[in-house]
């Protein structure tokens, strides 16, 4: 179901879905609701302005699409199809029904008891794993990147858009990702190991699920960096 697809036009796009609400937006892409015309079925799509597209973002999408189109696995999002018009480039995406894991850590002040982490962190770690094994780094790890399937009972691994391949044994330069959630060497500037960086993104991951709140995330980003480089932070006493 890759195919690329050319047409569109205002609402609708190729003739098979129809652009409802925004859900959410970035420097040159915006994320929709869309239904297909003749199944119904509710998708969410990526809308990226092609003109909007420097050099540096036009090979983050190349990778994204690739990388997405290369990963399919039970915990990550599906890439449908890719939409190609004069314009626009459209990625019809897999529609989460139940939020981001973000917004679910943050109604649970205390964190998650360790059995459901447990369940949530290992549907993660099987997403990132099979990533890996493929020789796919994703590279910006963080609970808002992962969405709820409440139907299927499961949660899904999203946005590749700082993925890329790589080599084993063969280290990366490019400085991207959330500083929150980024390894030491990524912030230093440093090359880096492509699958220790995700590793360390996990980690975080897991201290927030079962404590409730980011380890490294200061006042200001100065401190936050700080923190990290000196992986300085502090396990409450209820985590056993």
């Amino acid at each position: 179901m890759h195919k690329s697809r050319v047409g569109s036009y205002d609402g609708k796009i190729a003739g098979l879905y129809d652009l409802e609400n925004t859900l959410g937006s970035g420097h040159f892409a915006v994320v929709k609701l869309a239904r297909h015309v003749f199944t119904g079925e509710k998708v969410a799509v990526k809308v990226i302005d092609k003109a909007k597209l420097d050099d540096v973002s036009r090979a983050h999408l190349f990778q994204e699409v690739r990388c997405m189109k290369l990963v399919q696995h039970p915990n990550v999002v599906r890439l449908y199809e890719v939409i190609d018009t004069q314009t626009k480039l459209y990625l019809i995406l897999e529609l989460g029904d139940g939020g981001d894991l973000y917004d679910y850590i943050m109604r649970h002040e205390a964190g998650l008891s360790e059995s459901v982490a447990r369940d949530y962190f290992r549907q993660i770690v099987r997403a990132i794993s099979y990533c890996h094994k493929l020789h796919v780094v994703h590279r910006d790890l963080k609970p808002e990147n992962v969405v709820f399937f409440e139907r299927l009972g499961v949660v899904k691994l999203t946005d590749f858009g700082f993925s890329n391949r790589f080599c084993p044994g063969q280290k990366l330069e490019t400085s991207c990702g959330s500083l929150a959630y980024s390894a030491p060497e990524i912030l230093l500037g440093d090359s880096y190991d492509a699958p220790a960086v995700d590793v360390w993104s996990l980690g975080v991951i897991l201290y927030m699920l079962v404590c409730g709140q980011a380890p490294f995330q200061e006042a200001n980003d100065s401190e936050t960096l700080t923190m990290i480089m000196d992986c300085k932070y502090t396990v409450p006493p209820h985590v056993s």
